[in-house]
């Protein structure tokens, strides 16, 4: 795969399709590979470019600390490298509030903005349910939580990040065979951002017209911050999709896709 260098690391991406640029931004530990259900449908109307986040895939891991505004400055970077001077982006999860960071920091730089599953303040953004699987007493306590390990976090992610059964104990089995290989180092920093993420007294600066959607049984990410979100950015469309999990973009991917594409395509 191609690499770039851009904000003083390599960056993994991949190009594919014609037409207006569409940016996919994943989310905590996840790579481009996790968008198989997007590339295919959308490679039809956009030139989509998918990459690893610093710190996992085939991206580099540097030490940290790494911060929203960094990894936002990682994806300008690679739209630079790349020279596409503006873009759509869709960020799932942490990319979202990637996305978020995107959005306020470089506004002439986004055609459309979509934020799926994702929140503006972490204090407000996980679940009860999340942080029990973490064991954290207090679900408050940022000391607490970045001493949890990257393979706790990753486990607790893929326990709740699909409600249907079948689907939930494959992607078990399959983390565990996995959970060898995870960049612990570079998931932790990932972390460490997320817990710092804080957009919520900024989200009126976001110019662009943005979908923000989610599934009514997220079982990770409040679906209640999707309404947060909505009620704070100026041009916004909400879309919750009934039943849909954390992951939904790929247990209800044709749901999902559609959304993104009436939206996009959408004049």
């Amino acid at each position: 795969m191609p690499e770039a260098y851009v904000n003083g690391i390599n960056i993994e991406y991949e190009v594919k399709g014609e037409g207006e640029p569409l940016v996919l931004i994943m989310g905590l530990g996840g790579s481009r590979r996790s968008w198989i259900f997007q590339k295919r449908a959308f490679r039809k109307y956009f030139k989509v470019i998918t990459f690893d986040n610093r710190g996992v895939g085939g991206s580099d891991k540097p030490n940290g600390p790494y911060s929203m505004t960094i990894m936002a400055n990682d994806t300008i970077g690679l739209m630079d490298y790349l020279g596409i001077e503006k873009a759509h982006l869709l960020g799932v999860s942490m990319g979202g509030e990637i996305a978020q960071e995107i959005a306020i920091q470089y506004p002439e730089r986004i055609n459309k903005l979509l934020l799926c599953c994702t929140f503006a303040y972490e204090p407000e953004g996980h679940t009860a349910e999340y942080y029990e699987g973490l064991d954290v007493e207090n679900a408050y306590s940022r000391d607490a939580l970045r001493c949890v390990s990257a393979r706790k976090i990753m486990a607790n992610d893929y326990s709740l990040a699909f409600n249907n059964r079948l689907m939930r104990t494959v992607i078990t089995l399959l983390s565990k065979v996995f959970a060898r290989a995870l960049p612990e180092e570079g998931i932790s920093e990932q972390f460490k951002a997320l817990l710092n993420h804080d957009t919520l007294d900024r989200l009126y600066m976001i110019q662009a017209p943005t979908l923000v959607i989610t599934g009514t049984k997220d079982r990770l990410i409040k679906p209640e911050s999707s309404d947060v979100l909505a009620g704070k950015i100026p041009d916004v469309k909400l879309v919750k999709v009934e039943g849909g999990s954390h992951a939904f973009f790929i247990g209800k991917y044709t749901r999902f896709n559609r959304e993104v594409l009436n939206f996009l395509r959408d004049s």
